[in-house]
């Protein structure tokens, strides 16, 4: 099986790729690795929207693959999902695509407009070590939530679970490419005003990676 695995930074991806073996160097954002029977590109996007679906296109044009995975860490609006927690967002969406109007929020549809900001994997992979995960809402924000005001508009508007700065244009790639996928992040820290010293990035990181290498092994 031919897998893609799709990141924003290095970082997230480290602890999967110490257990593969290095192939080849595709791009300055792609390498190729072997895990068992399988082969593995990793694209390194950089951190955003914009980025992510870009670089996604441009891997899905160049080669047919039999699996999409995105990886990485979020930030969690439910406190009953705490840092460290393994999650498979199941529904994604562009949380700021659309317009104000005073203190209303108009979404694509309600201003008539074409184009999708909301995105659902309806039909996941059937996968024991993806289906062990909490299965999540979540919103894609090209600014981090870390502002009480805004924290409560965007749960009152869209109640997300988890937020990122790129699932759901990866998803948007996949479903364009009908290209089957999943979403899998780690919470690092509760979305709230920015306090660094109660975040967990390294237990994401490091759960993030065991799991993802058993979706692999399952695959």
């Amino acid at each position: 099986m031919r897998i893609l695995i799709v990141a924003a930074t290095a970082l997230e991806v480290a602890p999967i790729l110490v257990r593969m073996e290095p192939m080849q160097t595709l791009d300055a954002r792609m390498k190729t690795y072997t895990h068992g029977r399988h082969e593995i590109h990793v694209l390194v996007t950089g951190v955003g929207m914009v980025a992510t679906a870009a670089w996604c296109s441009r891997a899905l044009v160049r080669t047919a693959y039999d699996l999409a995975l995105n990886v990485g860490v979020c930030g969690s609006f439910d406190p009953a999902i705490q840092p460290g927690t393994v999650v498979h967002v199941v529904s994604d969406r562009l949380a700021e695509l659309g317009a104000e109007d005073g203190e209303t929020f108009l979404t694509l549809d309600e201003l008539q407009l074409p184009g999708e900001s909301a995105f659902t994997n309806a039909a996941p992979p059937l996968n024991p070590g993806l289906e062990q995960l909490p299965a999540v809402t979540g919103i894609t924000v090209n600014t981090s939530h870390g502002n009480e005001r805004t924290i409560a508009l965007v749960i009152d508007r869209f109640k997300p679970q988890v937020e990122s700065m790129e699932g759901a244009a990866f998803m948007s790639a996949c479903l364009i490419d009908k290209l089957p996928f999943a979403e899998v992040r780690a919470v690092s820290n509760l979305v709230e005003r920015r306090n660094r010293e109660s975040w967990r990035m390294g237990d994401a990181i490091q759960n993030l990676g065991a799991t993802a290498l058993r979706i692999i092994d399952a695959a």
